[in-house]
């Protein structure tokens, strides 16, 4: 067999490709195992040899000798042709040694003013990358260095020209530095080695078959082979799905973005036309859906000349338009594993989108499916190289409580102690030692509070103190290391020899993600030796970018039905279903970048592809997966809460049928049988048949259990949310302060009363003296200084306490003025309410007391933050100032004798807005503080019968602003079950 054939994008590529191979040459079995035939990838190579097995049907059979040109080797190219030429290149330099080269020349380039282009060495690796995805291309499309000097004169920006000067150095100097070493990099290796074997194949043809097939031809070395294949006396090329039904003004219509544009390139430079491509014996494909697959992806020149396919061509396809990532993920999830209902069916998603591969991944595991991802797992994504970024994050961060939790908690650190002990210990550091404010950087900081602390029993305190110095000998070396300067491959030894010893060497480096780590890291080792030093803090974002790229993929233990596979990983892969996913622009097909080393003029005059190129790539991989027996499309319509756009395939299929999103026209089939079945089953799986909301929490506790003494402020509680009173007092529930808090509203109010207090009590009565405002300002410095050590913060906060204290001094002197006396401040006061079988203590301190004249007090609560409204202080929610009052009618302030006889309520808005504060007063007081006391009485009766219960929130329109106990709650259980009455 021999020439030029294509396999359409409706036929089973692989099954037909060994169909006829085998018929060919099976009859005697050496001639089958002489046949070569090369294919794009080791997968399609793995594809083609199950499609043998299949088409076989159990004989026993020698297979066809198989390689990939997409990602050959030294050995399989050896084994595949029976030459042995390619030992002779040189070797290929180690990507990560190249990186590491690439990113010290980028590191040396500086801008006009000698600063460095890469802010950081993890930006100087990451640039470095691009740098040799350039240095790759040019190799590809056979561009030398020459080329790029030349463009340096050219008519480009300054930071342009700049950058072509590097890039001519790089060229010059690359070169070179490879030659010392004898080595080329492995593009320029690949590319050889192909060149060579259609030399030797043009100079000796082979007397046995070869067949390539498959392959789009899109690098120039490979269309070099596949032409010398095309010359070769028994040679075969067999093109997938090309159009030979396509009309000729189309046709040359194309663009780089077309399907059908690699395969238009790759005939021209065979010197071939698509009259002279045969289709590939056997039944050829369905006719309709051929004619959808063409007018689909018709030029856009040649559009009115569209043909409507019929309804049919689209019965093998259904549309699933998600509303979210994690709803499209689902949609996927339940395609897949639907197949799995009929013994023997095979599934498949193909996506670029590796957001949507791991959610469909997670998704699978709610089946116990372990999915086979051709594209693996990111190595830094697991449990190994986990622990040696929390390891580095914690020594970067001095150990901060986060980082620091991050790291004992990890499932792998066990400090040369049982893990169950090292847990325990980590939880009593977090509970008793690590929440609030932020300690002072290192370990010695947090060894103090550990001293400070208080612990039921001396061992746990024995027990942290063992955990974190064994954390401080394990990571010592390393912490020294990063206070300064430090050499990449000393710190990768310091980081393994921690790592060592906070988790043991033999769990660490076992398994398959241990035994990458651990190869990669002693080629990291390698490539970085010697290489300049490092900032400090520069170590954790080095060590990310050196991991990044790194991948794993499991030998085994993956399901055998189900599938991930990249666009390009699809091609000649056999599945029942195809879920084509992540159908949006920007995803499939690619968003187009130039990288940011050349431009598209650049690539233009150096005769580079554009970016376009790799939107045809994509057009080609989604017209040859649609033309599979059963395809699933998916997307979703919004992500990160914006709306997404729909591919532009999704959009000519549209537009084909004459379908408007939105519009009047009736939904296609395809897309109801996406509605109606995955899309409502992804909606239905989570949702329960019934629903019984749970009853509000309504607990009763015993009479002796009940409080007897409350707080003002707990009052309030007590009356907007009884179950958070119940919480906190009863059940002794309180809130961990948050880990690395924040000084935040709460201090700010706080050390502005102690302000007020110190200068009220440094100046009790008569005029202010004229330096008041400084004196004030002075007070404001020392119990405010912890909250203004920022500059952002003393820049916002500072004015607002200079205006406070110019408002504050005048009102001052303006009551004084008028004979207003101050009483007390910041004073104690009580009452006792309630039955006598069970009295109640309510307990106060007033921020201010003032007497207006004899027997006419004004008790007075400084607010930083909301005040309460007309409405709260009516409904009796805003209890404190009201029972203050009745405190002072009935005698009850400690430092005060006598009692009131009228009370005045203020509310002073100390908080440095407009002329610095507000005095609000209380109208209408001596009714409500008589209301307030009426309540209380009821409720404190109401509360000492133990059949009354603590009921959540009963009254939701009124519940506390900041709510602790909301989770224990759970408002959103019982919300809609009614009942809420009071």
């Amino acid at each position: 067999m021999k020439g030029l054939f294509t396999i359409g994008t409706e036929r089973r590529f692989a099954d037909e490709l060994a169909r006829v191979v085998l018929a060919e040459h099976g009859g005697d079995p050496l001639a089958l195992a002489d046949v070569l035939i090369l294919v794009p990838t080791r997968r399609s190579v793995r594809a083609l040899r199950e499609a043998f097995l299949r088409a076989a049907d159990g004989t026993p059979t020698i297979l066809p000798r198989m390689a990939p040109l997409g990602d050959v080797d030294d050995g399989e190219w050896e084994i595949a042709s029976g030459d042995g030429d390619a030992l002779t290149l040189p070797p290929a330099i180690d990507s990560v040694e190249r990186e590491a080269l690439l990113a010290q020349l980028v590191a040396a380039f500086t801008d006009d003013q000698g600063h460095p282009i890469a802010q950081s060495a993890a930006q100087a690796l990451k640039l470095a990358r691009e740098l040799g995805r350039l240095l790759d291309e040019l190799a590809i499309e056979g561009v030398s260095f020459g080329q790029l000097e030349g463009l340096v004169e050219g008519n480009f920006a300054t930071h342009w020209q700049r950058t072509l000067r590097f890039l001519a150095i790089v060229g010059e100097a690359w070169p070179q530095l490879l030659a010392e070493r004898g080595q080329i990099d492995t593009i320029e290796r690949r590319t050889r080695a192909i060149r060579n074997q259609a030399a030797r194949w043009r100079a000796n043809p082979p007397a046995t078959p070869v067949i390539a097939a498959g392959s789009t031809g899109s690098q120039p070395a490979t269309r070099d082979l596949l032409a010398a294949i095309a010359d070769l006396p028994l040679g075969a090329l067999v093109l997938p799905g090309l159009d030979r039904d396509m009309d000729e003004a189309s046709w040359n219509a194309l663009d780089p973005s077309h399907p059908q544009y690699g395969l238009r390139e790759l005939l021209a430079a065979l010197g071939h036309t698509r009259a002279e491509v045969q289709e590939w014996p056997g039944a050829a494909g369905g006719s309709a859906r051929h004619l959808l697959l063409t007018e689909l992806m018709r030029p856009a020149e040649t559009s009115e000349s569209w043909v409507k396919p019929e309804a049919a061509s689209l019965e093998h396809v259904t549309r699933a338009d998600c509303a979210t990532p994690h709803q499209e993920a689902l949609v996927v999830a339940l395609a897949l594993r639907s197949v799995l209902e009929i013994p023997t069916r095979t599934a498949a998603l193909v996506t670029p989108d590796r957001e949507l591969a791991r959610r469909v991944t997670a998704e699978l595991k709610r089946w116990q499916i372990d999915i086979d991802d051709s594209a693996g797992t990111p190595l830094a994504d697991t449990p190994p190289a986990g622990l040696l970024h929390a390891l580095i994050a914690a020594v970067d961060a001095g150990f901060a409580p986060v980082e620091l939790l991050a790291l004992l908690k990890h499932p792998l650190c066990t400090l040369g102690l049982d893990r169950a002990a090292v847990l325990d210990a980590t939880r009593r550091l977090d509970r008793k030692c690590l929440r609030g404010l932020k300690p002072t950087p290192g370990l010695a900081a947090i060894h103090a509070r550990v001293d400070e602390a208080k612990f039921g029993d001396p061992s746990d305190r024995a027990a942290v103190r063992t955990l974190l110095d064994r954390l401080d000998q394990a990571a010592g070396p390393l912490v020294e290391l990063l206070h300064g300067n430090a050499e990449p491959d000393a710190l990768l030894a310091a980081t393994i020899a921690a790592a060592e010893e906070i988790a043991s060497a033999e769990t660490l480096w076992s398994g398959e993600a241990g035994s990458a780590l651990a190869d990669l890291l002693g080629r990291l080792r390698t490539a970085w030796a010697n290489r300049p030093a490092i900032a400090p803090g520069e170590w954790p974002g080095l060590f990310a970018a050196m991991l990044e790229p790194e991948t794993i993929r499991p030998a085994f233990g993956r399901h055998p039905r189900l599938s991930i596979w990249g666009p390009l990983e699809a091609r000649l892969q056999r599945a029942d279903l195809l879920v084509l996913g992540g159908l949006n622009e920007g995803t499939w097909p690619p968003s187009v970048e130039t990288g940011p080393w050349i431009n598209r003029p650049m690539r233009e005059t150096l005769g580079l592809q554009q970016p376009e190129r790799r939107i045809g790539l994509s057009a080609h991989d989604f017209v040859a997966a649609l033309g599979a027996e059963r395809v699933l499309l998916t997307r979703a319509e919004r992500e990160g809460g914006a709306p997404t756009v729909p591919s532009r395939w999704l959009a000519r299929l549209d537009a084909l049928f004459g379908y408007e999103p939105g519009g009047n026209a009736p939904v296609p089939e395809y897309i109801q049988r996406g509605r109606y079945s995955f899309v409502a089953w992804a909606e239905a799986i989570d949702r329960p048949d019934t629903y019984a909301p749970w009853l509000r929490p309504e607990p009763r506790p015993p009479l002796e259990a009940r409080p007897t003494r409350l707080s003002v402020s707990s009052v309030e509680q007590w009356r907007r949310d009884p179950y958070g009173l119940y919480a906190r007092r009863i059940l002794g529930l309180e809130a961990l302060d948050p880990l690395e808090a924040e000084l935040g509203a709460a201090d700010r109010g706080n050390a502005l009363h102690n302000a007020l207090d110190e200068f009220l009590r440094a100046h009790p009565s008569g005029v202010l003296p004229p330096d008041a405002v400084h004196e004030f300002e002075r007070l404001g410095e020392k119990h405010l200084a912890d909250l203004l050590t920022a500059p952002a913060e003393r820049a916002f906060w500072w004015p607002r306490f200079q205006r406070l204290a110019r408002w504050f001094v005048a009102q001052e002197n303006a009551r004084r003025a008028s004979g207003t006396k101050l009483l007390a401040s910041e004073s104690k006061a009580a009452m006792t309410v309630g039955p006598a079988a069970h009295p109640l203590r309510i307990e106060a301190r007033a921020d201010r007391v003032d007497e207006l004249e004899r027997g006419a007090w004004e008790i007075i609560d400084y607010k930083t933050g909301r005040v309460p409204t007309k409405d709260e202080l009516e409904a009796l929610f805003a209890p404190q100032l009201l029972l203050e009052a009745a405190m002072a009618e009935r005698g009850g302030f400690e430092k005060i004798d006598g009692k009131a006889r009228t009370v005045r309520l203020s509310y002073w808005q100390a908080n440095g807005l407009g002329d610095g504060g507000k005095v609000s007063e209380i109208k209408g007081s001596d009714e409500l503080v008589a209301e307030m006391m009426a309540l209380v009485e009821k409720m404190a009766d109401h509360f000492s019968n133990p059949n009354t219960p603590y009921r959540a929130l009963p009254w939701p329109a009124y519940g506390p602003h900041f709510n602790d106990y909301a989770h224990l709650e759970r408002v959103a259980e019982w919300s809609t079950a009614g009942g809420g009455d009071e």
